[in-house]
């Protein structure tokens, strides 16, 4: 009977006659789903969220990387569905989980969506099924944690119902790797999944990097992310060692990247944001201690990444000091950009949030400028901040603030109007230099 299911989903794969079910229609889901359908098959896109599903049936995109455009044509030419009713999963002959892995308080692993997922999965997956996780989580959860919920639908893993991982590396903003460009690592619970994830993946994407076990590909995730959030670490401590010594350290990293080998640029801000580099080290962490392993480097590099918002507003306090004569608890801030990287609206683990709230409790009155972020959406960590609206950059010339705050640098700010304004301006991106404008009034933090 393994046979039998193996060869039919396989060929269904092939033939791109398999409905494709994606789970978490967020910033990994839904690139996905609409990848998968414009490459041939047919998709439904499940999420919780009502109003989410109300946008995509509308044809409404809430993502940058997903034109509203193709979100038409794709509903006009019946290539997919988008339900909150998850019974429709037993007509997927792929489900792939992209759902969130955050922390706990504690800085634990919260797999509880992974979890409900597959709970879900198991009471509606049908026999002759492939289901792939692609959200980032520490190396065995696929055969730990999910494997064993996906057997207690009473079909058999590994002969009926298949598992493999593949995780998500996608990375919002960047226009020149897509979902369908990026190379993507896949691995199966045994060498049947294996191919079957293979195959799915051939279709969709334009590079696949087969790995050996859904250990391996898992640890490849963390690997990508502990790497870079290490070296942002280190830029980061370089910039606080050479603001003491009155060397920039953004002109010592332009110099260093002019050697042809031997040195990989990473550059410092005012902290860690994103949906990854912040949290994926830490699941990496939890699963040393469980093994009672150590993993000095990687929380080092966590603290360093994590007090750099009070750094910034160190430096900002010494600068209103300085040049002003007043304390936060009297100053007027101006933050500028809050998504937590350039060009896009994502606001997931942002440094910026931490940022205001720092200020606030510091007692400044604090605002923003994110043509990217009208208002700051509900947010777990931040309530205080919800509903507070962006300026408009033409409502500058009738503002007032003490200092400017560069936390994210998107393309579209008019910072020359920025420096207008006459107030000391405390870039943590560059921005300023980078742009060839003055740089009288600028501090670099």
């Amino acid at each position: 009977m393994s046979d039998n299911y193996f060869e039919k989903l396989l060929d269904s794969i092939q033939h791109k006659s398999a409905r494709v079910g994606v789970i978490g229609l967020g910033y990994v889901g839904l690139p996905l789903a609409v990848t998968t359908a414009k490459r041939g098959f047919p998709v439904t896109g499940f999420d919780v969220a009502p109003d989410k599903i109300e946008k995509l049936e509308e044809s409404n995109s809430y993502i940058e990387a997903v034109a509203s455009g193709d979100l038409q044509a794709l509903n006009a030419s019946d290539s997919v569905d988008w339900t909150t009713d998850f019974a429709e999963l037993s007509k997927c002959g792929v489900i792939v989980i992209c759902v969130p892995t955050p922390l706990t308080k504690y800085r634990e692993p919260d797999l509880s969506f992974v979890r409900q997922t597959a709970e879900v999965i198991a009471e509606h997956v049908a026999p002759g099924s492939l289901v792939v996780l692609e959200s980032t989580t520490y190396p065995g959860t696929t055969v730990e944690v999910l494997k064993p919920i996906i057997a207690s639908s009473g079909h058999g893993v590994g002969s009926s119902v298949f598992l493999g991982f593949s995780p998500e590396r996608e990375d919002p903003g960047n226009a020149s790797y897509r979902t369908a460009t990026i190379p993507k690592i896949v691995a199966g619970d045994g060498k049947e999944a294996g191919a079957l994830v293979q195959a799915f993946y051939e279709n969709v994407v334009d590079k696949v990097v087969p790995v050996s076990t859904t250990q391996t590909a898992e640890a490849v995730k963390i690997a990508e992310n502990v790497f870079r959030a290490v070296n942002i670490a280190l830029v980061n401590e370089l910039k606080v060692i050479f603001d003491a010594m009155g060397i920039d350290v953004w002109e010592v990293i332009d110099g260093a990247s002019t050697k042809p080998f031997g040195f990989m640029p990473f550059y410092p801000g005012p902290g860690l944001g994103g949906h990854c580099i912040p949290i994926d080290p830490f699941y990496l962490t939890w699963r040393a201690r469980e093994l009672e392993l150590s993993t000095k480097f990687i929380e080092l590099a966590g603290e360093i990444n994590t007090d750099m918002p009070h750094y910034v507003v160190t430096r900002l306090r010494e600068v209103l000091d300085r040049e002003c004569g007043i304390g936060l608890s009297r100053a007027k801030i101006l933050v500028v950009g809050i998504a937590y990287k350039k060009n896009v609206s994502d606001m997931r683990e942002s440094p910026s949030m931490r940022l205001m709230e720092i200020l606030k409790g510091y007692g400044a009155h604090v605002e923003f400028l994110d043509p990217h972020v009208p208002e700051v959406p509900p947010m777990r960590d931040y309530p205080d901040l919800v509903g507070l609206r962006s300026i408009d950059t033409k409502d500058l010339e009738h503002s007032t603030f003490d200092a400017v705050l560069i936390s994210t640098d998107h393309d579209n700010v008019d910072y020359s109007a920025l420096l207008e304004l006459g107030v000391p301006v405390i870039d943590t991106r560059n921005a300023i230099a980078r742009r060839g404008l003055s740089l009288d009034n600028v501090t670099k933090a």
